[in-house]
């Protein structure tokens, strides 16, 4: 397929933004984007690589979060995505081509037992309700499903119509809760899915915030993780853990920091570490500490640690903190430590000092006073791995004005599509050259 003109929400739905054009074409355009914006912050002579596309264009994304609503007042059930510049309408997406079939068919399942029982969803101008959300993940490099009903605490009811939600006189039918979610989860383990279900759960969120919050999680079947296989290593996922939404894209990704953390400085980029399958270590960091900052879920550290003689990593998400650590261990790794806190503050607590630095903040980029923290260790190089290419621009100028100057910077394109992109850049101090 050359492009997703066809898709019947090309326009509508508020996720894809280049469906006219050609994969080919988008790649340029990121690009053009990225290098325009370098070239304006780079204050010297720089090798751009250009940009790298991802291993797969569709049915790439490894988790979607869906909405339950209508998409015109009292019509009919939907679950889907906004609807493009809306905040109320949601469209049914039950025909995703940057999904696996197998989302497509748990939506449209889920969609159709809720309406079938005309249960009505959370309305956001009187918060009543008892459908939010629904959200899956699925692995691509292993199968493994994870599916997840958002919904409120209150009972399931069935009104004439949603505008009659606010009427207690216009309920129908109060549904017992246990009976209702556990129908649902029957429902979806009888789909013919080419996946695995590991496991299905209903989470309860009563706060205000249309955003997926966790008040309490319980297990209708398996267990309420997956796993993910990425460059060798295994990963445990939760339904709320960060974790790259491109598997085959963060392959490409993680390599290419991988291969700026142990340039050399002699023009030879291509790693001696050994192959995350297995083979024997690279002696090139083996006594270097590497610092992973904003470290996610911890899988940038993990993929070096083989090479490294420590990895710390510092991230302020206590779960996703808990869940590198889980996964750490899972993958043999004892040359990983990962620490709770804002890394603005937790610097000032860790003894052993770095010799490069990871960068990889999120979209806003890094706090001015943690950025001159990161400088004043003076490293010999820096990696900055950045999700919006803008962040990163204004960023390089403190860190070009502290003694530091740019080797090389990639582009790497983990959401074809959108407009989203990935920039990695290597930064590397004058005097270490």
């Amino acid at each position: 397929m050359e492009n997703i003109n066809n898709c019947v929400l090309a326009g509508i739905c508020g996720g894809c933004k280049h469906t006219a054009v050609s994969y080919v074409e988008q790649l340029k355009i990121k690009d053009e984007f990225v290098k325009g914006l370098l070239d304006g912050a780079i204050e010297s002579d720089y090798e751009y690589e250009g940009i790298i596309g991802s291993p797969l264009i569709f049915a790439y994304r490894n988790k979607m979060e869906y909405s339950f609503g209508d998409e015109k007042k009292d019509g009919p059930l939907t679950l889907g995505l906004h609807k493009k510049r809306s905040y109320y309408d949601v469209i049914d997406c039950d025909c995703c081509h940057l999904v696996h079939e197998d989302f497509n068919k748990i939506v449209k399942a889920t969609r159709e037992y809720f309406a079938e029982l005309g249960v009505t969803y959370k309305d956001k101008r009187s918060h009543k309700g008892y459908l939010r959300h629904l959200l899956v993940r699925r692995a691509v490099n292993t199968g493994d499903i994870l599916v997840d009903l958002v919904t409120t605490g209150d009972s399931p009811k069935r009104v004439e119509m949603h505008s009659d939600i606010n009427d207690d006189s216009k309920v129908l039918q109060i549904y017992d809760r246990d009976e209702v979610v556990s129908g649902w989860c029957s429902r979806i383990r009888e789909l013919p899915l080419e996946g695995n279900i590991r496991g299905i759960l209903n989470t309860v969120n009563d706060s205000m915030a249309d955003a997926i919050k966790n008040d309490r999680t319980d297990i209708l079947y398996g267990e309420d993780f997956i796993y993910e296989e990425i460059l060798g290593l295994k990963f445990k996922i939760t339904p709320f853990s960060f974790f790259q939404t491109n598997s085959k894209g963060a392959e490409v990704l993680y390599k290419k920091a991988r291969e700026y953390v142990l340039w050399n400085g002699t023009g030879s980029d291509k790693e001696p570490a050994r192959d995350l399958s297995g083979s024997s270590p690279s002696e090139s960091l083996s006594d270097k500490v590497v610092y992973d900052l904003y470290s996610g879920t911890g899988t940038i550290a993990q993929v070096l640690s083989p090479s490294a003689k420590e990895v710390i990593g510092v991230e302020i998400v206590e779960e996703a903190v808990e869940a590198a650590r889980q996964n750490a261990e899972l993958n043999g790794l004892k040359n990983c430590r990962f620490i709770a806190g804002d890394v603005l503050k937790t610097l000032d607590s860790i003894s052993e000092k770095p010799d490069l630095i990871v960068l990889d903040p999120p979209r806003d980029g890094i706090n001015p006073k943690a950025l001159k923290k990161i400088v004043d260790y003076g490293v010999e190089r820096i990696v900055y791995i950045s999700c919006k290419a803008q962040s990163l621009a204004r960023d390089l100028g403190p860190l070009q004005y502290s003694g530091y100057r740019v080797v090389k910077a990639c582009t790497v394109d983990q959401f074809p599509w959108t407009d989203n992109i990935e920039t990695i850049v290597l930064l590397s101090k004058f005097n270490a050259m």
